[in-house]
């Protein structure tokens, strides 16, 4: 059964890597948003590292460039093999990132999700990561993303990333 996990995301205090001059800043001006995206991103290189194929669902064009260019931005030791849907080798990168409505070229264990909606495909995954940005406007918005996962029959928890933050 395809398991969600939604990160409820702490107050926001912008971290070093997601300064005012970042691509994520600049293609998006909300810095709980800059933060969710940031941490999208370091949850990649954590699948990458555990040798898991993911896809980063965006909510279109621009986010995926902007989340393309974050990946560029990490530290060398923690490259992370990506590449937008529709580039890359032909066996494809370790991290796809689109915003179509077919998800990833190939089969992947986890879906990061960036959009709105949850995407039709969500249930190919075994593993959805999702996001609860700290402002009111995007819990509303997420709130209806968790409607539309539990429409599709999975497994919702919840992580509070403020009084239990990742190791």
């Amino acid at each position: 059964m395809t398991q969600v996990l939604f990160y409820l995301m702490p107050p926001v205090a912008l971290t070093a890597k997601a300064k005012a001059d970042s691509p994520v800043a600049t293609a998006n001006a909300n810095p709980a948003l800059c933060e969710m995206h940031l941490l999208a991103c370091q949850l990649a290189q954590q699948a990458f590292v555990k040798q898991q194929w993911v896809y980063i669902h965006c909510q279109d064009k621009q986010q995926a460039h902007a989340i393309d260019e974050l990946l560029w931005q990490f530290e060398p030791s923690a490259f992370v093999p990506h590449n937008l849907k529709g580039e890359g080798p032909m066996t494809g990168s370790p991290v796809e990132i689109g915003f179509d409505r077919l998800g990833a070229n190939k089969s992947r264990q986890v879906l990061i999700n960036l959009a709105d909606q949850a995407p039709p495909f969500a249930v190919n995954f075994g593993h959805i990561i999702d996001f609860v940005a700290n402002d009111d406007q995007h819990k509303a918005v997420a709130r209806e993303r968790y409607r539309q996962y539990r429409g599709l029959g999975v497994n919702l928890q919840t992580q509070d990333l403020a009084t239990h933050p990742l190791n």
